[in-house]
């Protein structure tokens, strides 16, 4: 019989709450070979290893590493190093039109000035199509909203992919017109946006995406995250992943949720055998995604009542949203990969998306019925009480957009009513009706720190402190649940993570105060010390032992 490795390290002096059950906290763990081997008190694991590397936490609180279930670090990662962020440092478009004048002075007149995380509504708007045409000197220049389903061009941008006065909408996607004159404002909504960002993005390589994804994953440590789920991911960022791990950069475990925008991926993902599961603990293959629903800050996610609030410029007057399949042929998408064993999340934002997504996983269990699917519907904001029923009759795992609470509920209260929040992120109601509901930030759209939506759910508030309707608060250690336990359930990754049980990955965090006992109002400004993946460091804050 083979000879144990010895224990490395040992964690000593916390209070770690190891998500094994609510109060469960032990003072110090052992860790071999990256994984849990033993816990107990500090004395105990000193006998236990006397030789081992010693981890002090100093009395302070640790939990496991948070889990994003659903972002999109592979293109914010290529997009970091080519497009500008326009996510922080601008408050009025005058500013935005002042730094796109800088940005393009002195280069070519066929050089793209292309904005990523454009917030109109931090921003008060868009530029009008003139506007953006003289801060651009007359070059092409494209904002891409922050959710990725909006985007505005300029005249030469317009040009140059092929859209004119006379454009028919493409499918799934619309032009916005002046609804006097007829003229193309300038913004697009969904495929006609991405029509502007594939136009922008056909010679990104994988090396793009390696080199920025080391960049986006030092960000994420530094909020405790240590797993991510690549929400829509692309045929370049599972080979950056993969160069990344040869390479020994790759510092986050990696689910992939292999992009529905690839035909040909998901095909050959399907000819390949690969199922759920499939690779290591590092780079392992989630399942697959679609993307048939939109945006509620940005007035395209499907829902059975009109938008409310105030209209952008060519907005329809009876807006209820768009849905970016047709039924029968999603369904055929989901049962091919259903039926090849693949898990299934596809995105479902207003109620009538949702039940979109519902109405193709119902088809598909009926067709090939599998006890644990765990088909997730990715997002899932708008749970009323008949979709809370649907999803606990079918066993969906909603995919709950937690930071869209946090850093998009304003926007959610100005475009759907104050009232409508009784069913945003109902984490009460979902909890009591045992459907299981991790939580994600959704980065780049929101801000990938897991307590700003920990602290939306617990305080039920947007950032700005408005309601969010009280009814559905939760319990810190629920919130905590979403980043932790739940994020490795909808994943099929219980196994490895989620929880500091023995024999588990010891991905840990160091909060600087105790999660459980401090201000609830404060959770928002709760900081991260040190961030460990299998025992090793990858984030310390400054003064951090």
């Amino acid at each position: 019989m083979a000879k144990s490795r010895p224990i490395q390290q040992i964690v000593i002096n916390g209070k770690i709450a190891t998500m094994e059950g609510d109060g469960v906290f032990v003072e110090a763990l052992a860790i071999r070979d990256g994984r849990v081997a033993a816990s107990g008190s500090t004395a105990d694991m000193r006998a236990l290893a006397p030789h081992a590397e010693v981890i002090d936490c100093g009395g302070r609180t640790v939990l496991p590493g948070f889990i994003d279930s659903h972002c999109h670090p592979d293109m914010h990662g290529a997009r970091l190093g080519r497009w500008t962020d326009l996510s922080e440092g601008l408050s009025s478009k005058e500013q935005l039109l002042q730094l796109i004048r800088k940005s393009v002075d002195g280069t070519p007149q066929n050089r793209w000035f292309v904005g990523f995380r454009y917030d109109d509504l931090r921003l008060g708007g868009y530029p009008t199509r003139e506007e953006l045409d003289a801060a651009a000197g007359g070059r092409p220049a494209f904002l891409y909203r922050r959710d990725a389903h909006l985007g505005f061009a300029n005249s030469a941008a317009l040009k140059l992919v092929g859209y004119t006065r006379d454009s028919q909408d493409p499918p799934f996607g619309r032009l916005d017109r002046h609804p006097e004159t007829g003229e193309l404002t300038g913004l697009l909504r969904e495929t006609a946006a991405h029509e502007v960002v594939n136009y922008n993005q056909a010679d990104f390589t994988s090396d793009d995406f390696a080199s920025g994804l080391v960049k986006v994953f030092a960000d994420f440590s530094t909020y405790g995250i240590t797993s991510v789920h690549n929400s829509l991911c692309s045929t370049h960022g599972i080979i950056a992943y993969q160069k990344m791990r040869e390479a020994g950069n790759l510092k986050m475990r990696v689910g992939l949720l292999a992009s529905g925008r690839e035909d040909e991926l998901i095909q050959a993902i399907i000819r390949s055998g690969w199922r759920t599961g499939f690779g290591d603990e590092w780079v392992r293959l989630t399942g697959v995604e679609w993307c048939p629903d939109c945006s509620t800050s940005g007035r395209t996610a499907a829902y059975y009542d009109p938008y409310v609030g105030p209209k952008v410029l060519g907005e329809p007057d009876d807006n209820r949203g768009m849905l970016l399949y047709e039924l029968e042929d999603f369904k055929r998408r989901v049962l091919q990969a259903h039926q090849a064993g693949l898990l299934v999340g596809a995105d479902g934002v207003g109620d009538r998306g949702i039940d979109f997504v519902l109405d193709a996983y119902e088809n598909a269990l009926d067709h090939h019925p599998v006890d644990d699917h765990r088909m997730r519907v990715e997002h899932c904001c708008n749970v009323t009480p008949s979709i809370l029923q649907r999803l606990k009759r079918l066993k969906v795992i909603c995919s709950s957009a937690t930071g869209f609470a946090y850093d998009l509920g304003d926007a959610y209260r100005r475009n759907r009513g104050a009232e409508a929040m009784r069913y945003m992120w109902p984490h009460r109601s979902m909890i009591d009706a045992g459907v299981v509901a991790p939580g994600h930030s959704d980065s780049p759209v929101c801000h990938p720190n897991p307590l700003r939506a920990i602290h939306s759910l617990v305080n039920r508030v947007t950032d700005s402190g408005a309601d969010l309707d009280q009814r559905e608060a939760i319990s810190v250690y629920e919130a905590v649940e979403a980043y932790t336990t739940l994020g490795a359930y909808c994943g099929k990754e219980e196994h490895l993570k989620g929880d500091l049980g023995l024999g588990k990955l010891a991905d840990f965090i160091v909060l600087e105060e105790d999660i459980f006992t401090m201000d609830k109002k404060r959770l928002d400004q709760l900081k991260i010390r040190e961030t460990y993946i299998g025992g090793e460091p990858v984030f310390r804050r400054n003064g951090a032992a």
